[in-house]
């Protein structure tokens, strides 16, 4: 059982047995992964909050052939980010993004520049003004990355590079339809304005470091957020949590007292 050293993210982390948990992390040279942590939620466990989502650290790893579950026997924390789960806002946003990566990944199957792309990500939600569009612009990129990149510089379906009409995005092709195409799809396409498509395109384009100066709001937002979320859904094969998930909070029952024999 070779001991195995690596630095992650952790993506989430669930329940398992009556003390331990099973964690899955993004790791920089191992790629996506899962392991289990004996007794971490034991009151004085070892681990601590270093298991938290959105956590950067330190793993130690043992590695049993065989077994696809690593076991985590010791973590250093390099960077907590707990301000990202103080915050429903940016809770919210960094779970999208974690939700992404964790959803059209395969296992083992390495990427560092995706790994620092998601940490970088991560890092840009706490000093930004609008978390939702931080991690709008982040799913595009780290869409990209995993090779799901929207296509926007020709037809997804056919390959014309001139299309007449307003640019329609087809979800299950993965990117702008002509308008024949977009006749023939089974779903429905989503209509781009010209300036949903250049934010779009400026998205894919920019480095991850120049990303976060792009701005959204009103029409382009909400027609890009569309286009986005129904690609996802297709692309990890169900729907994930929306972005603004946690602050759907249920609204308070509003109790009416009515008299005996009386109406309400």
């Amino acid at each position: 059982m070779p001991l195995v050293k690596a630095t992650a993210i952790v993506l989430r982390s669930r329940k398992w047995g009556e003390a331990d948990r099973i964690v899955t992390c993004y790791a920089k040279t191992l790629g996506k992964i899962r392991g289990v942590a004996r007794g971490a939620r034991r009151q004085k466990s070892r681990f601590g909050a270093a298991l938290e989502p959105f956590t950067v650290c330190r793993l130690d790893l043992f590695e049993k052939t065989g077994d696809s579950l690593f076991r985590i026997s010791h973590v250093d924390v390099l960077s907590s980010l707990h301000v990202l789960r103080e915050d429903l806002g940016l809770m919210a946003a960094a779970a999208r993004m974690v939700n992404v990566v964790a959803a059209v990944t395969p296992d083992g199957d390495p990427d560092p520049v995706l790994f620092e792309t998601l940490e970088q990500g991560l890092a840009s939600l706490s000093q930004s003004g609008d978390p939702a569009c931080t991690a709008l612009l982040f799913q595009i990129k780290l869409l990209g990355l995993t090779g799901f990149r929207p296509q926007t510089d020709h037809c997804a379906a056919c390959g014309k590079t001139r299309m007449a009409g307003a640019p329609h995005f087809s979800p299950l092709a993965g990117g702008l339809v002509c308008m024949p195409c977009a006749a023939r799809q089974h779903t429905r396409c989503v209509v781009l304005s010209q300036g949903s498509l250049a934010f779009l395109q400026q998205a894919i384009r920019l480095a991850p470091s120049l990303v976060t100066r792009l701005r959204a709001t009103g029409r382009v937002r909400d027609e890009v957020e569309e286009a986005i979320e129904r690609y996802v859904t297709v692309v990890a094969g169900r729907r994930l949590p929306p972005a603004d998930f946690l602050l759907r909070a249920p609204q308070p029952v509003q109790a009416v007292f009515v008299p005996a024999g009386g109406r309400a």
